[in-house]
């Protein structure tokens, strides 16, 4: 017999679906991968992180990193470069002391929900607070506590072309909770919506009210990878729990993550890392680092990796209406990351049957019923949608497209034959 937590965590999960998907889909010939996250290998940034690991390991330091344990705290030469540089452009009073690394950032998560979320000891459960729904399939299953979620529900706003946006329903946040923490993903995973600086300061403003930090999940946003194409500014104060990540970047497999909060977070955050692993890796944070100190990162993030993702959603979005009519198919303004999130209000199959429908037929995407975690009431909409990335080929997407047309037709033909 296994403990509670080991039954709690060798259960079934989305994010587990997800990864599994995109792990088989990648030995699987033909399949069509338009479900899990992986980021696009850009051929200018694999140019450059060639021969940038060619140079690392020529002058020694990459292999240094293979052959030794950073920190706990992760590598103090990339915090105190990564410091300089939020300092120098954007004014933030900031040290290395304010930075701690992780192995990824879906790791900083667990332990930055378990830290504010959950049993204490006086008895009380901590909940935190996802403002707007549909949220990142990987949060909803991290709590060594269940249910540490609640979540808000979101108005929509329908918009010119079959689009439509998901915005805060301020008047309605279910605040009453006993609540440790506020997070928002930015932009959205799975929708690719991006909270205006005027939404981010009014959540901040709730959260200083009542005595918890806002975290925010920066996995594809400001500054970097920058994969936002709205007017975002990136945020930071010590009130907020920045969360970021080298995997955006193109570099997903070195799980580096980098959280920048106040001191005596980022001490917890070192004091967990040496207790679940020693440290965290230390191949990611050299290569960061040489690409600051040569004044590369922001500029392959403004001019390479940004227009890259917005081309791919801008034809993406054309293909899908070439096969799909707005009267089957919404899509959300796409404000940033590198997905579209369908919407079909009136299929008469739910998420996860269209899902597997695709999947027989070598398409991968995420049903959106897992992206609803802590949300209180019943909402149909949960089971109405679909989260594609837009990184493959074209004519990989264009495939994948044009079979979920078809599934979709499919669906409504059998409906009324029924």
């Amino acid at each position: 017999m296994i403990s509670a937590f080991g039954q709690k965590f060798t259960q079934h999960s989305g994010i587990a679906q997800l990864m599994d998907d995109l792990n088989d889909g990648l030995r699987t010939p033909g399949a069509i991968m338009l479900g899990g996250g992986n980021p696009a290998q850009i051929p200018e940034m694999t140019r450059y992180y060639r021969q940038l690991c060619e140079t690392s390991l020529a002058d020694g330091r990459l292999l240094n990193a293979i052959c030794n344990y950073d920190g706990p705290r992760g590598s103090d030469e990339l915090r105190q470069t990564l410091a300089a540089l939020f300092r120098a452009e954007w004014g933030w009073d900031i040290g290395a002391e304010h930075i701690a690394l992780t192995n990824g950032s879906q790791s900083a998560f667990f332990y930055l929900f378990n830290m504010f979320g959950g049993r204490c000891e006086d008895g009380r459960k901590r909940k935190i607070l996802l403002p707007l729904a549909p949220e990142y399939i990987g949060y909803a299953d991290v709590g060594v506590d269940s249910d540490i979620f609640v979540a808000g529900k979101p108005n929509i706003e329908h918009l010119p072309n079959g689009l439509f946006k998901y915005h805060i329903d301020f008047s309605a946040l279910p605040l009453d909770n006993d609540l440790g923490a506020i997070c928002v993903s930015r932009p959205t995973n799975p929708t690719g919506n991006v909270l205006s600086n005027e939404e981010l300061q009014r959540l901040d403003q709730i959260a200083r009210e009542r005595g918890i930090p806002l975290l925010i999940d920066n996995a594809y946003g400001v500054p970097f990878p920058g994969v936002t194409f709205t007017d975002a500014k990136p945020i930071w104060n010590d009130n907020i729990v920045l969360c970021m990540s080298l995997s955006k970047l193109g570099l997903p497999g070195v799980r580096c993550g980098i959280v920048v909060a106040r001191p005596e977070i980022t001490d917890a955050i070192s004091n967990m890392n040496a207790i679940v692993s020693l440290a965290p890796g230390s191949i990611g944070p050299v290569l960061m680092n040489e690409m600051i100190r040569r004044g590369d990162l922001l500029r392959l993030c403004n001019d390479v990796i940004r227009p890259f993702y917005r081309e791919r959603a801008t034809q993406t979005l054309a293909t899908l209406r070439r096969y799909l009519s707005e009267e089957h198919c919404l899509v959300h303004k796409p404000e940033g990351a590198f997905f579209l999130w369908l919407w079909f209000p009136h299929l008469p199959i739910d998420d996860q049957e269209l899902y597997r429908r695709l999947k027989q037929r070598g398409v991968l995407m995420v049903p959106g019923n897992h992206f609803f975690p802590g949300l209180q009431q019943p909402w149909d909409h949960t089971r109405q949608c679909l989260r594609m990335n837009t990184v493959p080929e074209p004519a990989k997407i264009e495939h994948g497209l044009m079979v979920l047309a078809e599934e979709v037709k499919r669906a409504h033909q059998e409906s009324g034959a029924a």
